[in-house]
């Protein structure tokens, strides 16, 4: 009887776990809709003539006289004379300044020259919550923003950098409209140009992800057992493979990698060609890092072994959700930089409370409006963003030669 009993009271319990996962899951679905209807589209903020100018690297009365002189485009003037510019007419100035500034054309306009490689970027470690994806979307619309021709991938079955770049992914994508549709295994794989998308922030194209990327952990072991690959289109290639197909379209391409160490991440390890590892310092982050890069050195032995050698441009540690003021996070960090010395960038992410509050309307920092923030608040964000993502343009020159 009392075996009885508890079979039924386990059953009762398993029964009531599934009523309290509908229960949310609707809540969730009602709030979501009636926040972000799905009919919803994200746009984006216009710039001054003053941010401007700090974008393009000429002053103001410069872009004043181009305005005088009907050159470039033409920017918004509000009814007391102010002019400000969408990001979109931002990147036509660039190409004007280029064409008549041809020797400072590097600075204006830094799209890859001849003999300069795309720059792929993963954005990786398997520990939730040491935010992959914040840097992923920062890091994509701050190089978008200096004229960049920036590809975001978004290899994480959770797709909330798709969500946070206007794509739901419950109602925008159909089957076949993420990476995995460029690197499946059947006779229905699409090419990678027909799923890339354009996003509202110019300058910034996205691969949408969802759940559907998980197919590929799951179908990549019996295509192994199956024999279904030759060496060309094994599972370790394909990701680079379809990144190929739209190479020239992009100066850099950034994968945020999901939070494990499977197929998809490994995938993305060999098709990268520089590596950002996101560390939030806390001893239990750290070990878990510890663990990760063991596995990965592992993996990648073995990856090695069967013709998938890595060679990163650069590898980098990234210190993320740091407060300088704790002292155990202050610790970690240096022990950190004992081991890792310069591989560990020099500017961390600070946490703020600016990011946070932008995220839950799906927006960053560098897309809302100064005002909707305190502007000290706003203004230590920003500055701590931009030393950070400034930090790995630089590495990005570096490896293009460039002064």
């Amino acid at each position: 009887m009392s075996q009885n009993t508890n079979v039924s009271t386990a059953v009762s319990s398993d029964a009531r776990i599934a009523q309290h996962a509908r229960q949310l899951s609707k809540q969730l679905q009602l709030l979501g809709e009636r926040l972000f209807p799905p009919s919803s589209q994200k746009s984006m903020k216009t710039f001054t003539s003053g941010e401007a100018a700090q974008l393009l690297g000429v002053s103001d009365g410069y872009l004043r006289q181009l305005s005088i002189d009907g050159k470039g485009p033409s920017p918004d003037v509000s009814a007391t004379g102010r002019r400000s510019y969408a990001l979109e007419q931002i990147n036509e100035l660039r190409h004007h300044i280029a064409a008549v500034k041809p020797k400072d054309a590097v600075s204006h306009l830094p799209w890859r020259r001849r003999g300069e490689k795309l720059q792929t970027i993963a954005v990786a470690n398997f520990k939730g919550g040491s935010a992959k994806t914040t840097t992923t979307i920062y890091l994509a619309q701050y190089l978008a923003l200096q004229g960049y021709r920036v590809l975001a991938v978004d290899l994480d079955p959770q797709a909330s950098l798709s969500s946070m770049l206007g794509v739901q992914p419950e109602f925008d994508l159909q089957e076949g409209d993420t990476l995995y549709g460029a690197i499946r295994y059947d006779e229905k794989r699409r090419p990678l140009k027909d799923i890339v998308r354009k996003t509202y922030f110019a300058g910034l194209d996205l691969v949408p992800g969802n759940l559907e990327l998980m197919e590929f952990e799951h179908e990549t072991p019996t295509a192994l057992i199956n024999r279904q690959t030759t060496n060309q289109d094994i599972f370790f290639r394909r990701v680079g493979n379809a990144i190929a197909e739209v190479e020239a379209d992009y100066d850099v391409v950034i994968i945020d990698c999901p939070p494990q160490l499977g197929f998809l991440t490994l995938s993305a390890l060999c098709a990268a060609t520089a590596v950002l590892i996101t560390v939030h310092p806390q001893m239990l982050d750290v070990m878990s890092m510890s663990q990760f890069l063991n596995m990965t050195g592992s993996l990648l032995d073995v990856v090695a072994e069967a013709g998938g050698a890595t060679q990163y441009d650069w590898m980098r540690y990234l210190v993320t959700r740091y407060e300088p003021s704790d002292g155990p996070q202050t610790t970690m960090v240096g022990l950190m930089r004992s081991i890792f010395g310069s591989r560990v960038l020099t500017h961390p992410m600070v946490k703020s409370t600016a990011i946070a509050d932008a995220g839950l309307t799906k927006q960053t920092l560098y897309e809302v409006e100064r005002q909707q923030f305190t502007r000290g608040t706003y203004d230590r964000a920003i500055e701590a963003l931009d030393l950070v993502n400034g930090e790995i343009e630089s590495l990005i020159k570096q490896v293009w030669k460039r002064n």
